[in-house]
């Protein structure tokens, strides 16, 4: 038994290393088994440069029809599990047609990569950045090692940050003025601003502020929508009166969010929304939703 489970085992390891990997940032990355990994950080335009090892088991002869690393940019939608959609596709030729006999190291670069796009984990959709190394063999299956890594890109704060104004009504029940400070926030922000109650007939129980996150796939009739509600904040318990004024203020440091995508690849976007739930006594609830903008700004530390 031990025999035939040997001879489904690759004659060869292949090992997939970064050159500067002992110094470079590593950030979690959740895989399809649930399990999180430590994986390299990159941005667009770095060089991604480091080298292949491979190794025969025992020693054994391999034979091959040449050796290969990919370094691929890719999409994939849940609903066509399996098809992955390449946006980025460059290779470089590590070894020619051969056998080998023992351990080889292939030094590889590929120079200031267009990596226009972040890695993303959705509900629906997925997008990439893998090494791929690839032994060609005749006759028998071709050996493949991935590298994962993660791709994250920077936008400096915007030059225009305009406040948000709007106004909530219910005929002649209820109207509420709210304010936000600016539209526009980095993953690290505070979310301030302000409520104010101009006309309040009917007997509210509470106000909370949600952040959700809007990511639609595919396009047409296959258009997915998934909406999450990331954090629920309770603004107010109790009934207010006519000319309260209620501050907001929401960190958004403790929250997994990402930028705002827009049509990314012509396959997904990702958008943010505060929205804002009122509850009266009779437990009807009232929403107002706003989109906000999320950029990603360089860290200092």
């Amino acid at each position: 038994m031990n025999y035939l489970v040997g001879a489904f085992k690759p004659p060869c390891n292949i090992f997939i290393s970064f050159a500067d990997g002992r110094s470079r940032k590593q950030v979690p990355l959740k895989k399809e088994n649930g399990k999180t990994v430590m994986v390299a950080l990159f941005q667009s335009q770095e060089s991604i440069v480091g080298e292949v090892v491979i190794e025969p088991v025992h020693r054994k002869k391999v034979e091959h029809n040449g050796v290969k690393i990919e370094l691929l940019g890719q999409i994939e939608l849940y609903f066509d599990r399996g098809n992955f959609y390449d946006f980025t596709s460059l290779v470089r030729e590590l070894d020619i047609p051969g056998e080998l006999y023992e351990r080889k190291t292939y030094p590889f670069e590929f120079s200031t990569v267009e990596m226009p796009y972040e890695s993303y984990n959705g509900v629906n959709v997925r997008l990439r950045y893998i090494l791929k190394v690839t032994i060609s063999r005749n006759y028998v299956g071709n050996i493949v090692e991935y590298q994962e890594f993660v791709v994250r890109n920077y936008t400096p704060p915007p030059s225009i940050n305009n406040s948000i104004k709007m106004e909530v009504g219910i005929e002649d029940c209820l109207h509420i003025e709210f304010e936000y400070s600016k539209s526009k926030h980095h993953l690290k922000d505070v979310i301030i601003g302000k409520i104010y109650f101009l006309l309040v007939r009917i007997k509210l129980k509470n106000m909370d502020l949600e952040i959700r996150r809007r990511e639609s796939t595919g396009s047409g009739p296959n258009t997915y929508v998934e909406t999450e509600t990331l954090a629920k904040f309770e603004l107010m318990d109790g009934a207010p009166v006519r000319g309260e004024s209620i501050p907001i203020r929401l960190f958004l440091s403790p929250y997994e969010l990402t930028p705002t995508y827009q049509n990314i690849n012509n396959k997904f976007s990702v958008k943010y929304y505060l929205n804002l739930v009122l509850v009266d006594e009779e437990d009807r609830r009232y929403f107002k939703q706003q989109e906000i903008t999320m950029y990603r700004l360089l860290e200092t530390s």
